[in-house]
């Protein structure tokens, strides 16, 4: 059927099937990232901490109206900064990014950061998703970072309710009482030497679909409409997609800033309707410095990021 321009195919198992097995679970988000995640199974909530490799050039691209956050504007191509020393992506809503002090406390403690003459300064940019439930408000806080980092592993990275997917829905453009469980996922692609992973955290208005447009999670609604601005199931800040971009290349900031923009639009794809007035979407692109000599074909890699990107939201649902 057809509602509000969405092409919906619901109850196609061999559709579902099909997704399934071409999103083939990765346990490693890419090769020298560590991936930690702390989950509060009563709270319903969590974060999710990745560790780049040192060296690394971090960017990112916003495309959600509703982003909340912290360091971002580091990122920025107008600034110097270009290493991170953590990502952090989190539940609670702009109560979560208290996480990101518990995460540089632990890389300060272990010397990583920048050297000042008064103290390590590590750089953390954060983003949230919003999974605030009522009677269950207890956000991620200072503990629930150190803990994800103490967690961090590089192979064998948990995906699905964990982390700062435990409290992720999908498909609440019809009500968010029609909502289905979201989650954390990660994908990869490769083509011609080059490598991209992708870790992401679903929680979009719009639901999640397949590469032939068949819904594998969203809206439950029995005959579902857009419930539009201003009404009480759609809350402004409430939705959010957020995804980390990995590859091991020599690229500037620039071109990493590119890269992060072939990764949303991996959300794009993946994600009916993607981007809203109602989302927070923000994708981080982090790559790692590279020995090889040989040439890097930036239009590859963003192909190959867009790819990873829609692979791992397919993932975090399809479990």
């Amino acid at each position: 059927m057809v509602v509000d321009g969405c092409h919906t195919i619901i109850g196609d198992r061999s559709a579902i099937n099909q997704a399934i097995a071409d999103n083939r679970r990765p346990r490693r988000l890419f090769a020298g990232f560590k991936v930690g995640h702390f989950t509060d199974e009563n709270a319903g909530t969590g974060c999710t901490v990745v560790l780049p490799p040192p060296g690394n050039v971090t960017s990112c691209d916003v495309r959600g109206s509703s982003p909340s956050s912290r360091e971002l504007e580091l990122l920025h191509l107008d600034r110097r900064l270009e290493e991170v020393h953590a990502v952090l992506l989190t539940g609670g809503s702009a109560f979560g990014l208290a996480a990101a002090d518990g995460v540089m406390t632990w890389l300060a403690e272990r010397g990583v950061g920048y050297r000042t003459a008064a103290a390590v300064v590590p750089i953390v940019p954060a983003a949230v998703i919003f999974d605030l439930r009522a009677g269950r408000a207890s956000p991620p806080g200072a503990v629930a970072g150190r803990a994800a980092c103490e967690a961090a592993t590089e192979e064998d990275v948990a995906t699905g309710l964990v982390g700062a997917g435990r409290g992720a829905t999908v498909g609440k453009w019809a009500g968010r009482q029609h909502a289905t469980e979201g989650g954390l996922g990660l994908g990869n692609a490769e083509s011609g030497g080059h490598q991209v992973g992708a870790l992401a955290v679903v929680n979009p208005v719009g639901d999640v679909i397949s590469s032939e447009g068949a819904v594998i999670a969203g809206t439950t609604a029995a005959r579902p409409s857009f419930t539009g601005p201003g009404s009480e199931e759609v809350e402004l800040p409430a939705n959010t997609v957020l995804a980390v971009v990995a590859t091991t290349a020599s690229l500037d900031k620039r071109a990493v800033r590119w890269l992060a923009a072939r990764g949303s639009d991996g959300v794009t794809v993946s994600v009916r309707p993607a981007h809203t007035r109602y989302d927070g979407d923000v994708t981080f692109a982090c790559a790692a410095p590279s020995r090889a000599d040989s040439p890097v074909d930036l239009d590859v890699l963003g192909r190959l990021a867009t790819e990873a990107v829609a692979s791992a939201i397919r993932q975090a649902i399809t479990r």
